[in-house]
């Protein structure tokens, strides 16, 4: 593809599950700074249309398509990217798939793929990226995570397990990053419910139609967040109040949380009448090969637009001036009531 001239180097970004949700949101973020965005996906109608509404941004979008479960096609798509696009400055692990049902209704093969697209494309994107970011001794690498990573809930124990792996493996890597003093950073963004068309393409055993828990985000407030997180060097990032409350809540609680989730989330994760199990999921092969789903679900009527507790996570300042203000009043109304 031809690239654009100027003296000023464009930022070259990788996003796996691009073609939808969550990761197309970012890519189309990182499009509107000016960035080269490689898109990594299976379905190529998604690809097609994320790649649009990058260059509409105002970025270079270079579709790839490519299934992350496979080490070497995602090392070879890293190859493509740099020969096509340059060195890889940011790269965002996202690609993900669930089945939504009890664990004594998911078989083996069902639970294995989940693990091996959630879990290890994670695994096989940060090695491609370490591998060419490492010489150079630089690059940001972000895990799209999300409160699951910390609080496991009923009905998706496959994706629950994964997420938590992620953690674990994330922190590790940056314990080795850390240990090497390297200048890559490898960061971690933790979201609450959004608003993708995963409700509608996975795979389900539920008996009613699945949806993300209540209070439910638009996919552009991952996408902002995922920005933020690739430039500057936070350890992780958390969007939206439930994710917060979620993590710390667990924490400090999790056998309340255990008793809680027990009674609501079942219903929760359901609505609007019988699911149709027949219907076409994008396990073990995309739904968005001929048809794009575009970034949004079905749920643009009950999605919030922005976060409040994100934005203040973004300017901590704030933050930290309203508590030394409201410190400095208690102080000076105590001080008056003892005179």
């Amino acid at each position: 593809m031809a690239l654009r001239a100027g003296s000023v180097k464009q930022e070259v970004v990788v996003v796996t599950g691009a073609s939808a949700g969550v990761g197309r949101a970012a890519a189309v973020r990182f499009g509107r700074a000016g960035a080269r965005v490689a898109l990594i996906a299976r379905g190529r109608a998604g690809l097609e249309g994320a790649r649009r509404e990058v260059d509409a941004a105002g970025g270079q979008a270079l579709a790839v398509p490519c299934d992350v479960t496979d080490a070497a096609a995602v090392d070879t798509a890293a190859e493509q990217i740099e020969r096509d696009l340059g060195p890889i400055d940011v790269w965002v692990n996202n690609a993900t798939a669930t089945v939504f049902g009890e664990f004594k209704d998911i078989t083996p093969q069902e639970f294995k793929r989940v693990t091996e697209v959630t879990y290890l494309g994670y695994v096989y994107g940060t090695r491609a990226a370490l591998r060419r970011m490492l010489p150079r001794d630089r690059g940001t690498i972000v895990q799209v995570g999300s409160a699951l990573a910390y609080r496991g809930i009923p009905l998706q124990t496959a994706y629950c397990g994964a997420k938590h792996a992620i953690q674990g493996f994330t922190e590790s890597v940056r314990t080795e990053l850390l240990h090497d003093r390297s200048n890559v950073w490898i960061t971690m963004v933790q979201l609450p419910a959004l608003n993708t068309p995963q409700f509608s393409w996975s795979r389900s055993r539920m008996p009613r139609r699945a949806q993300p828990v209540p209070p439910i985000f638009q996919p552009e407030v991952a996408g902002e967040a995922i920005h933020f997180a690739a430039h500057h060097r936070r350890r992780q990032l958390y969007v939206g109040m439930p994710t917060v409350i979620s993590i710390v809540g667990n924490a400090l609680a999790p056998g309340v949380g255990d008793r809680y989730l027990a009674r609501t989330a079942f219903d929760s994760q359901q609505y609007d009448g019988a699911d149709d199990h027949a219907r076409p999921d994008n396990l073990f092969a995309p739904v968005d090969d001929e048809q794009d789903h575009g970034m949004h679900g079905t749920f643009d009527a009950r999605a919030r637009r922005r976060s409040p507790e994100l934005w203040l996570s973004m300017n901590r300042w704030v933050g930290t001036a309203a508590v030394a203000g409201l410190l400095l009043a208690g102080t000076a109304g105590w001080l008056l009531r003892r005179r």
